[in-house]
């Protein structure tokens, strides 16, 4: 990729991915959209280039490090690295070890694989921002969803991790946790509908309403820009203030 800053979107094809990836497109960025999809992430790029900016597809399962690695050489310059690709997976009631690695595999070794592989172009770049998606069930449970809460607390300790190594690096690394956020407007054009909500749904969040894709979009813009250049090894939760809202049954 040649030009300006380079955005990378991991996970993009659709969901808050593909916010993420229009946002930073729309705000002057190339964007490679990475998906294990990959006719989700051509979508999405052709979704960005109908918007007017800039962005390439790439198939790519960032379980895999050696898929990982082909795909970071094949975009070149890196600024800007969103971990947001994830999956979910039953816990210990109802799943198996089998859906226990994979969920691990994607959600945190493939957000420490991609990191690995951005962190010397950010560095060859002068800089450079990570953003990990992890979630709001880093903090909080239902049953039956260890790995998905025990991967995206992972992702939180990765963070601060990160921000330590490659701080000299000028490098900033920060975490975001989405509460819910309703992602029927991002995804496939075939899957498209408006998303409808219960006066219950919008009252157990204190902004009155449940999140958007651009909510956390925008956020990843934010953290990845100047303005936000002293604030690193960080966790920012966005969740209309869903989980300090007391609620008693």
């Amino acid at each position: 990729m040649d030009g300006g800053r380079v955005a990378v979107v991991t996970g993009g094809g659709q969901g808050i991915g593909r916010a993420v990836a229009l946002a930073f497109a729309l705000a002057g960025d190339v964007v490679a959209v990475l998906d294990r999809d990959g006719a989700m992430a051509q979508e999405c790029c052709a979704e960005v280039a109908a918007a007017g900016g800039s962005a390439r597809p790439y198939t790519c399962d960032v379980s895999e490090a050696a898929d990982v690695d082909a795909t970071f050489a094949a975009i070149g310059r890196v600024d800007v690295l969103i971990n947001n690709a994830g999956i979910g997976g039953r816990g210990i009631l109802g799943g198996d070890m089998a859906a226990w690695d994979r969920v691990l595999a994607v959600n945190l070794r493939g957000a420490y694989a991609c990191s690995r592989a951005a962190a010397p172009r950010m560095r060859a770049a002068g800089g450079g921002a990570v953003v990990m998606i992890s979630s709001t069930r880093a903090l909080q449970s239902e049953p039956d969803s260890e790995p998905y809460a025990a991967s995206k607390a992972g992702l939180l300790g990765l963070t601060h991790a990160l921000a330590a190594s490659l701080g000299p690096w000028g490098i900033r690394v920060n975490a975001i946790c989405p509460g819910w956020i309703d992602t029927a407007t991002h995804r496939s054009f075939q899957r498209r509908h408006a998303p409808e909500h219960s006066e219950a749904d919008r009252a157990q969040h204190w902004a009155g309403r449940v999140g958007r894709p651009q909510d956390i979009a925008e956020a990843c813009l934010y953290l990845c820009s100047e303005a936000a250049g002293f604030i690193t090894g960080q966790q920012l939760v966005i969740d209309g203030g869903m989980t300090r809202k007391m609620i008693y049954v």
